[in-house]
């Protein structure tokens, strides 16, 4: 699944992590300051923010965009001498881009926060007649947040093509190895299907699950800073009372919370997934063998095996009803958590409503970084089902003993049972 597209996966993810690890924090050691020596200074520590879209080609931001590009250029020539590989492009330029437009969504949604705070002050001191204000003036402030939303829509449309593209460079590698060594693969149960669909399920859920996971990092690390700024206006939490940093603790212990909750109530889904594909598989074996043997695909025999189908479904439906009620009860809470983090805050009137909408905001940015888990338990399960397929494949290539599933499998197909005749579970 990865040699196919990464020269040597493991060195490769360890000196990427390394690398990423290493370019942070040179950054913050003293990197950010070399701009000043090609006139790209980093903005004053006093330095009200820039608000609108002029903060996207601002000196920092200019600066940025070359130690970036410097360290990609650094990281894919020691590669492309080191261990060649045929998808490189792919695989490091391209990962690296995806990296990029991802982190500059994430500063999108940065600078939306930065026009939050003067935005709704303006909007409470004009309501309370505090200030006086023209209908231009107005639409001025307005204008200044479409400039934002316009380009966080177009770097969008940009990256959903762009990794869309990727991932379908990272499925052509795959199909291209395992066909390679079909003559090893063809005897593995449902081999065919292993390399059509799973491989394309396999691409399609690494699509979104990848590109969420990046967004979450990136918005981890952007974020986290700005609930950190804001929490010097909220001293104390509610039952809990005065700690430090209030709001990025309540984050990461609802976050947690979430986490936790969800991985215990979904655990027995990626097994019930994996076997949904394998009673499907030999459902539609059969009803592929009719089509040219008369004597396949009888009533009985199609009975019994959409049976196995049924009763699997059934089993994952309920396993579901639970899961969800987990899912969706916590989700809905996460609606109104940060309400009540800041209520007392906002019975003492001692925040604005600026303030209050720059800290739903961050704090919901945050907290959602740190669910990535809980939005995306159900595409994890499918992932992990496509993942023991695939892995029967790994395992015949590298010489290792197939999954216990697959090894199961192989008995019973030696003690002269078709796989069509199988049991569900």
């Amino acid at each position: 699944m990865f040699l196919s597209f990464f020269p040597q996966p493991k060195l490769f993810f360890t000196s990427a992590a390394a690398w990423s690890l290493v370019l942070v924090l040179v950054w913050f050691a003293g990197g950010e300051q070399w701009g000043a020596l090609i006139g790209l200074p980093p903005a004053a520590a006093d330095a009200p923010p820039i608000i609108g879209v002029a903060v996207f080609w601002s000196k920092p931001f200019l600066w940025f965009y070359l130690y970036f590009a410097l360290g990609v250029a650094l990281f894919y020539a020691f590669w492309s001498r080191y261990s060649p590989h045929p998808w490189q492009r792919w695989s490091i330029l391209g990962s690296a881009l995806i990296l990029f437009i991802v982190y500059f969504q994430v500063q999108v949604s940065v600078a939306v926060n930065n026009w939050y705070g003067p935005f709704w002050d303006y909007i409470q001191n004009v309501l309370s007649k505090t200030i006086t204000t023209t209908t231009p003036e107005f639409y001025s402030q307005v204008a200044s947040f479409a400039g934002l939303a316009l380009v966080g829509m177009n770097v969008s449309v940009l990256n959903a093509f762009l990794v869309s593209h990727w991932v379908f460079r990272w499925r052509n590698a795959m199909n291209d190895y395992y066909m390679s060594h079909w003559d090893r693969l063809r005897h593995i149960e449902g081999a065919s299907q292993r390399v059509q669909e799973d491989t394309m399920r396999f691409s399609q859920i690494m699509e979104g699950l990848g590109t969420a996971f990046i967004d979450s990092i990136m918005t981890l690390i952007a974020f986290l800073p700005v609930l950190i700024a804001l929490s010097t206006h909220i001293t104390a939490l509610p039952i809990v009372g005065a700690i430090s940093h209030p709001l990025v603790v309540a984050a990461i212990a609802w976050a947690f919370f979430g986490t936790i909750s969800l991985v215990v109530a979904g655990y027995k889904l990626p097994g019930l997934q994996f076997r949904n594909q394998r009673v499907e598989a030999a459902y539609r074996k059969e009803l592929v063998y009719g089509e040219d043997d008369a004597s396949r695909a009888q009533p009985a025999t199609v009975t019994e095996l959409f049976g196995n189908v049924r009763r699997n479904y059934f089993r994952l439906y309920f396993h579901y009803v639970y899961f969800n009620v987990v899912r969706y009860t916590y989700l809905q809470a996460n609606n109104i958590f940060s309400l009540l983090i800041l209520g007392p805050s906002i019975v003492a009137g001692t925040i604005t409503l600026g303030l209050l909408n720059q800290i739903s905001y961050a704090f919901s940015q945050v907290t959602g970084s740190f669910q990535f888990l809980v939005n995306s338990w159900p595409t994890i399960v499918e992932l992990l089902s496509v993942h023991k397929r695939l892995r029967a494949f790994e395992a015949t290539l590298e010489g290792e003993p197939l999954p216990d599933i697959d090894q199961h499998y192989l008995e019973r197909q030696r003690a002269g049972m078709r796989p069509e005749d199988q049991p569900a579970s």
